[in-house]
């Protein structure tokens, strides 16, 4: 019988990745302060990423922009560049998949890597950790720090305690060590516990990670139940398995394979928008993006969302409903129907901030069935020559009439992925 050797799995982390990136293409800012932030002019002004120089003077991620230079008067700010940033995580993925052919993204700068079976070519964990550093510095200029375990959580958890706070940028949490090294820390610090979870946990009496991982599973269910009610049994055993450092799921480099449970696109606006007219041009141009993507990734969905947030901003108000139309569909101009009446039996007239739109319960469009009322091999054909256009000279290449209007924000997202400049 052969011996099963234990996993070694990392969790490799880019540190201040957007930042990073941009020093490594900005050889003057190399001894400055330097954030990434979306546009001031607009209300995307809030810090993605600050480097560690930045960090110093404390700027943190996701705050102000004007608090972040009120902070730091010479902060270096750069607009970010989405697409650059995916390609340079595309090539760090390259990399890693030079050691293993089991390497999962995790997020744009976080991927698991299941290095097992890669001991006998390159060396010992720590060999093989500080290659891929060294490799992914030479080749990017991003600095990777990495955790290591013998599963998932707990090369997460190594890596967001230690590595990240450590010069080496490589922290090794054997299982033999959870109780010693993992327990006395605080609950605040355990991957997937939030402010508010911490501030649960405070007051069932929990304040390290050992106090959930020594309570019965059974009695912490109990304590769940009383604060959160009967449907809170899943989490309660997550944050037990967490604490305890369980993690049987396997590293799985097809992750983002597997289809989404909904398409939808959110969007902050530039200003208040307190007329009819003005909310009409950018939900029509919310439906059509999802309407979009839904017919790019082959969906049709049989439920619309809408959500949105009302000024004042010390006060906001709004709603998030939804509603099943008759059948699914991916068709802008019927979804703008359902989404219009949604937003208008909701909205209470209060100047509007955000807005959003999305499309669940999803199906293959290949199985449409054919009604009476609409004809929707016409519609398809139309959607489809349009598509074909957009895709071939830019988003922006046919737009409606009403994005050309002072409300109209279609021309500025084109230029955007994920709602930041490519």
């Amino acid at each position: 019988m052969s011996e099963k050797h234990e996993r070694i799995i990392f969790l490799a982390d880019c540190q201040s990745f957007y930042a990073s990136v941009e020093k490594a293409d900005h050889p003057e800012c190399k001894d400055k302060p330097v954030a990434v932030a979306g546009d001031p002019a607009r209300r995307s002004g809030i810090i993605l990423a600050a480097c560690p120089i930045a960090k110093g003077y404390g700027v943190t991620t996701a705050e102000r922009l004007g608090e972040a230079l009120h902070k730091c008067p010479d902060l270096v700010v750069i607009r970010p560049r989405m697409q650059h940033y995916i390609d340079i995580s595309l090539m760090i993925t390259k990399i890693y998949e030079e050691f293993t052919d089991l390497v999962e993204i995790f997020s744009i700068d976080e991927q698991f890597l299941d290095i097992t079976a890669s001991l006998p070519i390159f060396g010992d964990p720590l060999t093989i950790a500080k290659s891929i550093q060294q490799k992914v510095l030479s080749q990017t200029g991003v600095r990777v720090r990495i955790g290591i375990s013998s599963n998932k959580v707990l090369a997460k958890i190594a890596t967001d305690i230690w590595a990240k706070k450590n010069e080496s940028g490589i922290f090794t949490l054997p299982e033999s060590e959870i109780e010693t090294l993992l327990w006395p820390q605080p609950v605040h610090k355990m991957f997937g516990v939030g402010s508010r979870m911490t501030a649960h946990f405070t007051r069932l009496g929990m304040g390290t990670i050992g106090d959930i991982a020594r309570t019965p599973l059974p009695l912490l269910k109990d304590k769940f139940r009383a604060r959160f009610g009967k449907q809170s049994d899943i989490h309660a055993e997550v944050m037990w398995r967490t604490a305890n450092g369980l993690d049987d799921s396997p590293v799985k480099p097809g992750t983002f394979v597997a289809p989404p449970k909904s398409v939808g696109h959110m969007m902050t606006l530039p200003r208040d928008y307190a007329e009819s007219r003005e909310v009409d041009t950018v939900l029509l141009e919310l439906t059509e993006e999802v309407c979009r993507d839904c017919r790019r990734k082959g969906y049709m969905g049989s439920v619309v969302s809408v959500s949105c947030m009302c000024s004042p901003y010390e006060s906001p108000t709004g709603f998030s409903r939804q509603m099943k139309m008759q059948d699914p569909t991916n068709h802008t101009n019927t979804v703008i129907k359902a989404v219009r009446m949604l937003f208008y039996k909701y909205w209470d007239k209060m100047p509007v901030r955000r807005v959003g739109v999305t499309l669940s319960q999803l199906v293959d469009d290949q199985t449409y069935q054919l009604t009476l009322f609409e004809d929707q091999v016409k519609h398809r054909a139309l959607d489809e020559a349009t598509d074909s256009i957009k895709n071939r000279y830019g988003s922006d290449a046919i737009i409606r009439a009403s994005s050309l209007t002072d409300a109209g924000q279609a021309k500025d997202r084109s230029q955007k992925i994920g709602g930041h400049y490519k």
